[in-house]
């Protein structure tokens, strides 16, 4: 007798869809580790990230620091304890190539080339990933002697990077669904504590207009990573000093909603913003979304190679017991 063989998730449409989560992890993820860039400047592109996101420079790795065969630079939040401003030196990247980097950048512009996660073992875990079928691109690496690093294939030219640290739960939650006239299908992969969310979006052909995703696959020439949500824990003061840096070589921010959106917002927000915060929203052109889980306040920059998504979580008690859902239109999500 055979044994009948069902999908593992099927797309449901977005009236019918259920938030729901398999705690089926293959092995404990822990956080997001890093997100890497591939691009042609990387001394201009560094500064741009930088001053219009306030990011300081922690490490920086080129001829400088005797790796003469690229130039790295590596970002923190700027509250970070372990700021350094002097040149540090670092180990050679295990899966870089200069064909690959020439290929990747002659083909997609600035982008990004990997994501990394935080996992307790790099070595079992990048084992296991391909035993249940992911494709290996960099086998395990210990660099020195502090911190293991290895790599598979995700989707496009993009890899997806585990890192683990030697000195010192979860297969993914799978749902799909069809937003209403959004032209996307959305397949949302996240660990059980929901720390690490990777929507996966494909085109819906043949819909009254050109959808985003497949504009991006167009100019893209192929998948890879569209946008970044980015958590504040002050909205208006970051949304504030970054409008101030947008002139001189920050970042565009979206056009603002027409009026009547502020002025039925206080109606659909309830009681979670004061007066003075509608007016902080209507004055920095913020979008608030809301739903049985909490609030979300959030921007979005002008589309330049790559999107950036700015989310605030309210700081009130009751806000931070909220889960992480789909909000907006269903297919954007907030990462903490």
């Amino acid at each position: 007798m055979g044994i009948e063989k069902t999908d593992r998730f099927k797309l449901v449409g977005f009236k019918n869809f259920t938030l729901t989560n398999l705690h089926s992890d293959l092995f404990p993820i822990k956080r997001f580790h890093h997100i890497e860039f591939w691009c042609g400047d990387a001394t201009n592109t560094a500064r741009r990230f930088s001053w219009g996101l306030g990011i300081p420079i922690v490490a920086k790795s080129g001829n400088s620091t005797h790796a003469s065969y690229l130039l790295n630079f590596l970002f923190t939040a700027p509250y970070s304890p372990t700021i350094s401003t002097t040149p540090s030196s670092s180990i050679s990247i295990p899966s870089f190539s200069v064909s690959s980097h020439r290929s990747f950048t002659a083909t997609h512009g600035l982008g990004v080339r990997a994501i990394a996660l935080e996992v307790e073992n790099a070595h079992s875990d990048f084992t296991i990933s391909v035993v249940n079928g992911a494709k290996p691109v960099s086998e395990p690496v210990i660099l020195s002697d502090q911190v293991v690093i290895a790599e598979v294939h995700l989707y496009g030219d993009v890899v997806l990077g585990f890192v683990s640290y030697l000195k010192d739960s979860n297969s993914n939650r799978l749902f799909v669904f069809l937003p209403a006239e959004s032209g996307l299908n959305s397949v949302v992969l996240a660990n059980n504590d929901e720390t690490v969310l990777l929507p996966l979006n494909e085109p819906v052909y043949g819909t009254q207009r050109k959808n985003q995703i497949q504009m991006y696959l167009e100019h893209n020439e192929g998948a890879g990573v569209q946008h970044l949500a980015l958590v504040t824990e002050d909205i208006f003061r970051t949304l504030r000093e970054m409008r101030r840096r947008s002139g001189i070589g920050g970042f565009e921010f979206m056009p603002s909603p027409p009026p009547t959106y502020y002025k039925n917002l206080k109606s659909r927000a309830g009681d979670i913003l004061s007066d003075e915060q509608i007016h902080e929203c209507e004055e920095l052109e913020i979008l608030v979304d809301r739903d049985d889980q909490g609030t979300l306040l959030q921007i979005f920059t002008k589309q330049h190679a790559y999107t950036i998504y700015r989310n605030n979580p309210e700081n009130r008690v009751h806000a931070e017991k909220r889960g992480r859902r789909a909000l907006s239109e269903g297919w954007m999500w907030r990462l903490r």
